[in-house]
């Protein structure tokens, strides 16, 4: 199928081959002896642990070579995999390099690999603060033409830092003209999805499964059909769900919310968008309801109206084939 995805983080998504070269570039680590022994390093016990992992892995990648050599590969997967569209984060604040630079650096690395496009969602990171934050914005702005940033993000520990200390951040970005969402609704509960609505004025919800605990704030997800990125094996990898069967995905699809599948970290959570949807598909889903899913990524996409006309064509010809009813045998 050809794939379109909406949260994803270049950081989190590096093959484990690539991050292993990162490693090495950097010196390793002594507990860390191959691209095996990182795959179990990715093996968390609760969001908090994932954090402190992903704090952990920021030290193989702080050039801006790094960063280049990071987005090439990951790009490469992609398309391997059959990605056409994607809309990716990137962690500046996470970075000791230069905003613009680093988003410079993004952009080369995924422009060595055609077949594929790739638009960037900068994270600002909610733990460094809404200070930081808009200082990381000012320069994101001035280069996001040329970088190809179309939106912003804020992730990280959603439980310790609320989404309304970060208002006048996103006022700016929408001043600027670039789209918003946010990551709601998966460390902290339903009012974080609530007011990632109500004072930051997202386009989109990152995760936002948690609404399922508001039952009024569910309904109005979907009698607004505000897109929510929905990362099955994420949620359930890091605790904030106990299994698939158990994800919140199965209410949220079944009271009708505007659900897309996505990725999240998959080369931390050794998943894929295609795995996704087979995780989804086996908790009994037929398949119109997953053509759904598919042609929801493109319309909550923030591409071109040209671009998402294409996309929805490739998709649609695709699904024809799947679709197809069998051929009568001859008498």
């Amino acid at each position: 199928m050809p794939k379109v995805e909406l949260h994803l983080h270049l950081e989190g998504a590096i093959p484990l081959d690539a991050m292993w070269e990162l490693v090495s570039r950097h010196g390793g680590d002594p507990e860390i002896r191959g691209p095996e022994a990182l795959a179990k390093r990715f093996e968390f016990t609760d969001f908090a642990h994932f954090i402190s992992v992903w704090e952990w892995k920021l030290r193989f990648h702080d050039t801006l070579d790094d960063y280049a050599f990071l987005a090439a590969a990951v790009a490469a997967d992609l398309r391997r995999q059959g990605h056409s569209y994607v809309e990716a984060f990137v962690s500046p604040t996470d970075s000791p390099l230069d905003p613009a630079e680093m988003l410079r650096a993004v952009r080369s690395g995924l422009e060595e690999v055609d077949g594929i496009e790739i638009a960037l969602i900068p994270d600002l990171v909610r733990d460094t603060g809404p200070e930081l934050a808009m200082r990381t914005l000012d320069a994101v702005i001035g280069v996001a033409e040329e970088a190809g940033v179309i939106g912003i993000t804020i992730g990280g520990s959603e439980q310790h830092h609320p989404p309304e200390q970060f208002a006048p951040v996103y006022r700016r970005a929408r001043e600027a003209g670039l789209r918003l969402t946010a990551h709601a609704g998966e460390a902290a509960g339903p009012e974080s999805v609530r007011r990632a609505i109500e004072d930051l004025g997202v386009d989109r919800i990152g995760h936002g499964v948690r609404a399922v605990e508001d039952w009024a704030l569910l309904r109005e997800l979907v009698d607004r059909q505000i897109p929510l990125e929905v990362c099955p094996t994420s949620n359930v990898r890091t605790k904030v769900a106990p299994s698939l069967p158990d994800h919140p995905i199965r209410t949220l699809i079944d009271e009708g919310a505007f659900v897309t599948l996505n990725t999240d970290d998959p080369a931390m959570f050794g998943c894929t968008l295609a795995g996704e949807y087979a995780a989804v598909q086996s908790l009994g889903y037929d398949d119109e309801t997953m053509r759904l899913l598919s042609e929801n990524a493109i319309d909550a996409s923030w591409a071109s109206p040209s671009r998402k006309r294409q996309l929805h064509v490739d998709l649609a010809s695709w699904w024809q084939g799947q679709l197809r009813p069998p051929v009568a045998s001859s008498p």
